[in-house]
């Protein structure tokens, strides 16, 4: 069954992460799957250590 995309009625997509702090506007507009892998394996091991001490 093939996923169904909402988007809204201007025809633009949601930004993944949208950050204002003061002058500074950042927009993430999709995050590449092998930063999400880089992050869960970093994330694991430092879990991993911190569990073994």
């Amino acid at each position: 069954m093939p996923k169904s995309t909402v988007m809204p009625e201007n025809g633009k997509q949601q930004p993944f992460l949208e950050l204002r702090i003061g002058g500074v506007h950042l927009i993430i507009q999709r995050v590449p799957g092998w930063l999400i892998g880089l992050v869960a394996t970093l994330l694991g091991g430092v879990l991993t250590w911190w569990m073994q001490q």
